[in-house]
């Protein structure tokens, strides 16, 4: 006959095997996770962007670009169900003038994606949460203030067309609560399945087109407006145009 302690023990093992030891059970839940690299190549029309260059608008109206930065957040992925799986604390700053800062690498669980989602700007919890570090510091230029938020998106530029003094094209697009939000999500389908896994390097690449902030929804000549630092009618148009400059350029998978 067993005794109590032994018949204790004996059960201990028979719940440790039905529900796994602690070090399986952590084991399952920590999934693999795959590396996806994104790139965001800046141009004008089919054209690199040369901050050196002269170029066109639809208008016709030249212009040479002398910054340009904008905001990518809330990364999410497509599955192969077509359900939208978020990468959490994704919050990133393209600059022209950092070539570095323009690649940018996040892992997820998801072993195929179909499509990339984001949004170009600031969600407003992180407006609204304080003092930011990192990318969203105040000190990278890309803040107004506690009230108006972050700028998601800016694009200056001389243009002989400007009226403002020394020919300046300043376009510094923001505001998160409506009627003047200009956060906009971007939705990018690959066009065909890209299988990840975490022996392979998986590369999306994202053209951004600067001729699209100024047609599109509306007509944006530099003419007319050289000049929006600050919520409004003015910063949403631009804003609803330059959610049309971003597509696919390449997608591919190698070891």
């Amino acid at each position: 006959m067993w005794g109590l302690k032994t018949k204790l023990m004996v059960l201990q093992a028979l719940l440790l095997l039905a529900l796994g030891s602690p070090a399986q059970k952590s084991k399952k839940e920590s999934p693999i996770l795959n590396n996806i690299t994104i790139s965001f190549e800046n141009k004008v029309g089919g054209q690199l962007l040369d901050m050196d260059s002269v170029y066109q608008n639809a208008f016709g109206e030249a212009f040479t670009v002398t910054q340009f930065k904008y905001y990518i957040s809330n990364i999410s992925f497509n599955d192969a169900a077509g359900k939208e799986a978020k990468i959490p604390d994704t919050y990133f700053l393209i600059n022209q003038q950092d070539s570095a800062g323009k690649s940018i690498t996040i892992s997820t669980p998801l072993s195929v994606i179909t499509g990339i989602n984001f949004l170009i700007g600031i969600d407003s919890i992180k407006n609204v949460s304080g003092v930011q570090t990192g990318v969203l510091d105040p000190l990278n230029g890309m803040f107004w203030t506690w009230s108006t938020g972050y700028i998601m998106a800016k694009l200056e530029a001389v243009s002989p067309v400007s009226k403002a003094p020394q020919s300046r094209v300043t376009y510094h697009i923001g505001g998160f609560t409506a009627p003047y939000n200009a956060v906009k999500k971007i939705s990018l389908p690959l066009g065909s399945l890209l299988q990840l896994h975490p022996a392979n390097i998986s590369r999306i690449s994202i053209s951004a087109d600067i001729n699209k902030w100024f047609s599109g929804a509306s007509d944006i000549r530099i003419a007319d407006h050289n000049f929006c630092m600050n919520p409004g009618s003015l910063s949403n148009a631009i804003a609803a145009n330059y959610a049309a400059m971003f597509s696919i350029q390449s997608i591919s998978l190698s070891k």
